[in-house]
């Protein structure tokens, strides 16, 4: 077996199908799995699966057991020589599979590989190749420094925008919803840390790759698109709170021996205001309905669900 295409689905009925269908439609000479590790969704995931797909290895779990641990499960029983992390809220090219795995094949020091991710309104999703989040790189993100200044080396550190997203690039980091990575490097790293409920386990898998001396490449000869949640504009309490979990703890596994109590002061103190601020943004979202007594219609978002880390 190559190939082992891990999905993590909870609540993506028709998204999940729609990504399955895309795999299976990949035209490729090299062997493949596809296992997909149902996190007890309440839509009728799991059993339109199995009508549509039966070829699909599914394990169902009874709760939401997070993104990692998910993923977890299903590379435990994984035969392929590379693993592919892939969120069930993409579509995949033809050509995908085939160009990824003969990429990684003669590159040999490569321990986790991505392509181009694309987003619905054909824009580059800029997680697809990341710095890491060191302090000074966070910083310049969060204050929007990177933002005034997109393609500096030092500014945009986070989310590389001085490298060519058409080309080949070493990079520190990938995205959790398309990363193939080598089962050698799985033994020697450990799988997802599973601290980390559905944010952050990307990043910080990537810095164990890189700590190991493997690297870590994107490669936009191909391309996934990332329908990545555009769904709701309303986030709930568990979303937000995760989310900023995720950068609590990879800091403090990473970065607080590295650095001096000031400079963790300033980092744990800002994604508590970051949190704060979250919360209030996301109480005003969720009362503005509720501003329209005029008789129009409140605006409708439906929320399509996440596969996973994002």
């Amino acid at each position: 077996m190559d190939l082992s295409v891990i999905i993590v689905s909870y609540n993506t009925r028709l998204l999940t199908l729609g990504c399955l269908q895309s795999v299976f439609a990949s035209e490729t000479e090299y062997a493949y799995e596809v296992i997909l590790v149902d996190n007890a969704s309440g839509d009728g995931s799991a059993a339109a699966i199995k009508e549509h797909f039966p070829q699909v290895s599914i394990i169902e779990n009874k709760d939401n057991v997070g993104f990692a641990k998910a993923n977890n499960q299903a590379m435990t029983v994984a035969g392929g020589r590379y693993v592919l992390m892939l969120n069930s809220d993409t579509v995949v090219q033809p050509d995908t599979l085939q160009k990824m795995i003969a990429y990684m094949d003669v590159h040999p020091h490569t321990g986790a590989a991505g392509c181009k991710v694309i987003l619905p309104n054909g824009s580059l999703d800029k997680a697809c190749k990341r710095g890491f989040p060191t302090p000074s790189a966070a910083f310049y993100y969060l204050f929007g420094l990177s933002r005034l200044f997109p393609v500096s080396p030092r500014f945009n550190r986070y989310q590389l925008g001085h490298l060519d997203p058409d080309l080949t690039h070493a990079v520190d980091c990938l995205v959790g919803a398309f990363m193939v990575v080598r089962q050698e490097t799985i033994w020697q790293v450990g799988v997802l840390d599973e601290a980390f409920f559905m944010y952050g386990e990307d990043v910080d898998w990537c810095y164990r790759i890189k700590q190991a001396g493997w690297g870590i490449d994107y490669y936009p000869a191909t391309c996934i698109v990332h329908v990545k949640g555009a769904s709701s504009r309303r986030k709930p309490l568990k979303i937000i709170y995760e989310f900023h979990r995720a950068m609590w703890l990879f800091h403090r596994k990473h970065y607080k021996q590295r650095y001096s109590w000031f400079v963790n002061f300033v980092v744990f103190s800002g994604i508590a205001m970051r949190f704060a601020v979250s919360l209030a943004a996301n109480k005003l979202r969720l009362r503005r309905p509720e501003r329209n007594l005029a008789g129009t219609a409140p605006s409708v978002t439906v929320d399509r669900g996440q596969g996973g880390g994002a």
